[in-house]
């Protein structure tokens, strides 16, 4: 279900270099949604065990492998996740077209 959220090259590039420093065993990164911030949903991100999380929906892409949450799914449809850099800060970014809106400091999310 490679439709589910798609991976840019800048992003995948990011996710190979942290997963090259990660603890022996990790092969992937999670993602998932939490219910936190002031719009009520924020994005986060972890090291995953593909072997131990079976029942998590995998997606691999662009030489890297994401193991999505199964109750992030449904938010996470059509998404793309991407890595964007500036003067002052570096972080994965989420284009999700099922968002309503976001709080002012972009932590955070509506559906």
């Amino acid at each position: 279900m490679n439709s589910l959220i798609s991976v840019t090259a800048k992003a995948a590039h990011q996710i190979k270099k942290i997963l090259s420093k990660a603890p022996d065993g990790f092969d992937s990164v999670i993602v998932g949604v939490d219910k936190s911030g002031c719009s009520g949903y924020s994005y986060k991100l972890d090291f995953g065990k593909s072997t131990d999380l079976k029942e998590y929906e995998t997606i691999k892409m662009n030489g890297i492998k994401l193991l999505v949450e199964p109750k992030a799914t449904m938010f996470l449809i059509g998404s793309t996740m991407d890595y964007q850099t500036d003067k002052l800060s570096s972080r994965f970014v989420f284009e999700n077209p099922n968002e309503k809106s976001t709080c002012g400091c972009g932590e955070s999310f509506t559906v």
